[in-house]
């Protein structure tokens, strides 16, 4: 009975006219990547699912909104996900507003989210160096790996940016990273991962066909990486080597960061390699960079006597 009405409540809101409009445009107007668009479609037929169920109007009003994130909680989702949530209705209504679907803007009775920002996790240089050595790179699946690893640490990119890359995209001293909004970047590739990377090209990725499969990274069956894959074999990497921590594919690129800035390199020019369109989200990995704080600290403080 409880299977029946499920597929029922799916089939209800399985195609809103209203929503997909406002996919359409946040994509193809706002620039919105993909997988934005993808979570924002999935909270907001959460949201019709509820007005449905309740028996609420559709379009929704502010007082659903609120009652969608009530239940959102009572399920015991993340609170990056309610915030997620509530941006995608905030901007939905304002949306339904602009182009007269309703009379009333009901996004201004929403406060805007606010939550703490979490510091990022950050790999020692220890555990990097162990996780990188992890792959048994006298097999083609190690090879691979390795190239994965050392691309992710070597450039910061986003998981799905590596998976987008193509053969063509990797030069001598750079790589053109296809980031969000279908905007692109030109990221330097350090020599160990470019090494790695030639290694993979001319070992393993000749074996696939690159006239029919452009992808830079395949599996084993000539198929393009995903996201999925990527996290899993990070996943399996961590747990082989014993490191403890939460590790993720995003992890490198917030140990890239953090390493740079703790090298002294400017937070403008680690915004420009990690492809931030704001200053303020590179700015939380001076939260991170204790090191730079404890030299600064014992160069200039008057007060500072070495133990």
């Amino acid at each position: 009975m409880a299977s029946s009405q499920k597929a029922d409540s799916a089939r209800r809101v399985s195609n809103d006219p209203l929503i997909e409009e406002f996919i359409t445009y946040i994509g193809s107007e706002r620039g919105l990547a993909t997988h934005t668009q993808a979570a924002y479609r999935r909270d907001l037929y959460q949201l019709h699912a509820l007005c449905v169920d309740e028996g609420r109007s559709w379009p929704p009003d502010a007082e659903a909104v609120v009652a969608s994130l009530h239940a959102s909680r009572q399920c015991g989702k993340k609170t990056t996900s309610q915030v997620r949530a509530l941006v995608a209705a905030k901007v939905f209504l304002r949306y339904l507003f602009r182009e007269s679907y309703v009379k009333t803007d009901h996004s201004a009775f929403l406060e805007s989210p606010k939550i703490w920002q979490t510091i990022p996790s950050v790999l020692g240089y220890h555990d990097l160096d162990r996780l990188l050595q992890a792959p048994d790179c006298t097999t083609d699946e190690g090879i691979r790996d390795r190239a994965i690893l050392e691309l992710l640490y070597g450039t910061g990119m986003r998981v799905s940016e590596l998976c987008s890359l193509s053969i063509y995209d990797v030069s001598d001293d750079l790589v053109k990273v296809h980031g969000k909004g279908g905007k692109e970047r030109l990221v330097p590739i350090g020599r160990q991962a470019l090494l790695a990377v030639d290694a993979y090209l001319n070992q393993v990725r000749q074996k696939c066909d690159s006239t029919t499969e452009l992808h830079l990274f395949v599996t084993q069956r000539g198929k393009p990486m995903d996201r999925v894959s990527v996290w899993k074999m990070v996943r399996g990497y961590a747990q082989k080597t014993g490191i403890e921590k939460r590790i993720s594919p995003h992890t490198f690129r917030h140990t890239y960061a953090t390493h740079l800035l703790d090298a002294g390199a400017d937070l403008r020019v680690i915004q420009e390699l990690l492809g931030h369109a704001h200053i303020s989200s590179t700015d939380r990995y001076t939260h991170v960079s204790s090191s730079q704080i404890r030299e600064v600290f014992r160069t200039f403080h008057p007060r500072w006597k070495p133990s």
